[in-house]
């Protein structure tokens, strides 16, 4: 049985490649946008470069990972088509999403936008860009891996160019290698790095997200924009295109390391501090019911918060210590839409770590290096993973 789940998978695979004969070729703009002004920090807004510090590099001198480990996923290069010029709707004009589907959501300025899952799945990146005050640009690549669970939002400026990022068709420990079009170089997604190529050891910049079930965004955000299905591509959004992938046991392809502690395919929140990760479980957060949870938590000595709500579906994590150092003590805010977080300066803070009321309104809290995804995954490219 586990062998004809793992034959499906891979035609599965293999038709998305097969669908992308039915739509016009890619077209791969590689115009090189050349920033003039200093953008540091995406408009204001905070960033933070990975740590990986921890992860050794065992490859040849050509990769920072071991070649005989960097596998070829099946459709080839482009074979799965990044989404460059996307298209939004409302959120009440979406009618391919279920209420048990997820999102990734990005806040850029007062611009709320959500990318389904659903496309993701097909797409697995989105190269978009933001205009805020001042026609100041920001440049985010969201990039979802649909076989380790994982998405993320990247900058997409690298030494003060911007690029677009497309899927290499390429994979290591199962989980996504973009690639960036101004350089060819292969970038590991969960590892945060370009691992070939001439941009090689370069880290990623990645931006703060929360990723929820559609029901949860579409209560909290109900004016928010949605990538729609207009993405210039013939596919079935509707339709998972993995079979029981999500809720099997089964890879497709082998992980250097197995760790059997939790379940395979249970999604958890990772936050990687010097190059180590702890993961924390939805499960954690189930003791108020319906209501949100709070966890303060020290990792290598760094204070963060977790605020977390299972059957809402999200978790976030933020630095405790303030741009200016100042260590904020928390409490949980329960039934006041977006707003999760008080603290004894008098300070309201939402779920994209926005100062929302209080003497540092317009303050951003410092984001974690976190995302979420299958615990496999984590266990793959942190052994021995700390789970609380």
């Amino acid at each position: 049985m586990r062998i004809l789940s793992i034959l499906l998978l891979l035609a599965a695979i293999s038709s998305l490649a097969a669908c992308q004969k039915e739509d016009n070729d890619i077209v791969n703009d590689d115009t090189e946008i050349i920033i003039e002004e200093d953008t540091t920090g995406l408009c204001g807004h905070p960033l933070l470069t990975s740590d990986i510090s921890a992860i050794q590099d065992d490859g040849d001198g050509r990769w920072l990972i071991a070649d005989n480990q960097v596998r070829d996923g099946g459709p080839g290069k482009d074979g799965i088509p990044s989404v460059d010029f996307p298209e939004f709707s409302r959120v009440e004009d979406i009618d391919f999403m279920s209420d048990d589907d997820y999102v990734i959501g990005v806040k850029v300025g007062t611009e709320v936008r959500a990318y389904p899952h659903p496309v993701l799945d097909w797409h697995e990146i989105v190269n978009d860009e933001f205009t805020g005050q001042a026609d100041c640009k920001t440049y985010l690549s969201i990039n979802y891996c649909p076989l380790t669970g994982t998405g993320m939002a990247w900058n997409r400026e690298i030494d003060g160019k911007v690029t677009t990022f497309g899927v290499s068709g390429l994979l290591y420990n199962t989980n996504l290698i973009p690639y960036d079009r101004a350089s060819d170089s292969n970038w590991s997604q969960m590892r945060l790095d370009c691992v070939e190529g001439d941009l090689q050891g370069q880290r990623a910049e990645t931006y703060p997200l929360l990723e929820t079930s559609w029901k949860t965004w579409k209560e909290l955000y109900p004016d928010s924009k949605v990538l729609n299905a207009e993405t210039g591509f013939n596919r079935s959004y509707g339709r998972y295109p993995y079979g029981d992938y999500k809720t099997s046991d089964n890879l497709v392809f082998p992980v250097n390391v197995t760790d059997n502690r939790l379940p395979r395919k249970e999604r958890v929140l990772g936050v990687i501090v010097d190059g180590e990760a702890k993961v924390y479980r939805f499960n954690s957060f189930t003791t108020l019911g319906e209501g949100n949870e709070m966890i303060e938590d020290n990792i290598n000595d760094l204070p963060i918060v977790l605020v977390g709500n299972n059957p809402k579906g999200f978790i976030v994590a933020y630095q405790r210590t303030t741009v200016d150092g100042t260590l904020l003590n928390f409490e949980v805010i329960q039934n006041d839409k977006d707003v999760i977080l008080a603290d004894t300066e008098g300070n309201r803070w939402n779920l994209f770590g926005e100062a929302v009321a209080g003497p540092r309104t317009g303050e951003r809290l410092l984001p974690t290096r976190s995302y979420i995804g299958y615990f496999f995954s984590w266990g793959a490219f942190y052994p021995n993973v700390e789970i609380y």
